[in-house]
């Protein structure tokens, strides 16, 4: 591990003032930046600990939540609104970590939890363009069964690991950001980005920004929803595919819906095609999987991990199966 400040500031402002800073890095739980900083991927100057702050889960006028960056994620998960208002939001975090991880973790680090690729992990080893721009992208011809299917580039195939990212995702969260440029929102979907010829940049953001919370707009049918994790093992594994979903039905059509993919992208996928196609239709076992199919008629697969689309549209399918028919749980 390269030799590091630490810094625990006692408000926001100072915060700001100690991460405008070349090469400081803002610690949250600090349950994936300490790993790679031991892997020698991650080299701050300065660490500069946010878990402090104050941090908070509060209803807004319009009916939403706001929730505090230093929000810890077991927190979040127990919170009565949002097991009642987002059970997306609440399973997608049960499936993400042990206990002992979603108590460490915070809302905002979950945010910026840089990619399990094992190649960008082997620092000696292998090419990475995420972890070194240039050097190439040994996923590619090696072993690509995790890798992403959509949004990819000749850089990069890596996925994002993040659960929590999915459901947010889906549920059009709003991201309140404070640094060099003021205190600014932006919309969930665009904070992280996708590889293209800059794999090694995960966000928009710039040095210095910090994220300060995360806004759940109202969603009337919120309370209908839920996340499904395919994985290769039931406990603390990254997943291979998922699915967040909230659906509200009119009949026996479907009046509206949000859905966002996980484990196929190198960003929580929001399924725009899918979303669209279901709209107004019917909520039959045939319509879910035509409309899911459609989000992946772009898919680039890779040797080992062909059989992504087929599984993420039989998940989808099953997920929108069991919403509409009042079963998941």
């Amino acid at each position: 591990m390269t030799p590091f400040d630490y810094a625990r500031p006692a408000d926001r402002a100072e915060a700001l003032r100690l991460g405008a800073a070349s090469g400081a890095a803002f610690l949250g739980g600090g349950t994936n930046i300490v790993d790679l900083m031991r892997e020698r991927i991650a080299r701050p100057t300065v660490l500069i600990d946010v878990s402090g702050l104050p941090g908070s889960i509060a209803e807004t006028a319009e009916g939403g939540l706001m929730i505090g960056a230093a929000v810890r994620n077991t927190a979040l998960a127990e919170h009565p609104l949002v097991r009642t208002r987002y059970p997306v939001l609440t399973r997608a975090i049960l499936a993400g970590a042990s206990a002992q991880i979603r108590n460490m973790a915070t809302v905002g680090g979950n945010l910026f939890q840089r990619t399990r690729c094992t190649y960008f992990y082997d620092v000696e080893g292998s090419r990475c363009n995420k972890r070194m721009p240039g050097s190439g992208c040994d996923a590619l011809g090696g072993f690509n069964r995790i890798h992403a299917v959509l949004g990819t580039s000749d850089a990069c195939v890596a996925t994002h690991p993040s659960d929590m990212c999915v459901a947010l995702a889906a549920l059009d969260a709003i991201v309140h950001v404070d640094g060099p440029m003021g205190r600014r929102t932006l919309p969930f979907g665009d904070l992280h980005r996708l590889p293209g010829d800059r794999p090694d940049r995960d966000t928009v953001l710039a040095p210095g920004d910090l994220v300060t919370a995360v806004e759940l707009p109202p969603l009337r049918f919120g309370a209908t929803s839920t996340y499904r994790k395919v994985r290769d093992r039931a406990s603390y594994a990254f997943a291979l595919v998922s699915v967040a979903a909230a659906v509200e039905m009119a009949g026996d059509r479907i009046a509206d819906v949000r859905i966002a993919f996980g484990g196929v992208a190198p960003k929580p996928w929001r399924a725009s095609r899918t979303e669209t196609a279901l709209r107004g239709g019917p909520a039959t076992m045939p319509a879910f999987l035509d409309a899911a199919a459609t989000e992946f008629a772009d898919a680039r697969v890779l040797r080992d991990n062909s059989f992504k689309p087929a599984l993420a549209i039989r998940t989808l399918a099953a997920v929108l199966g069991a919403l509409t028919s009042g079963e998941a749980a």
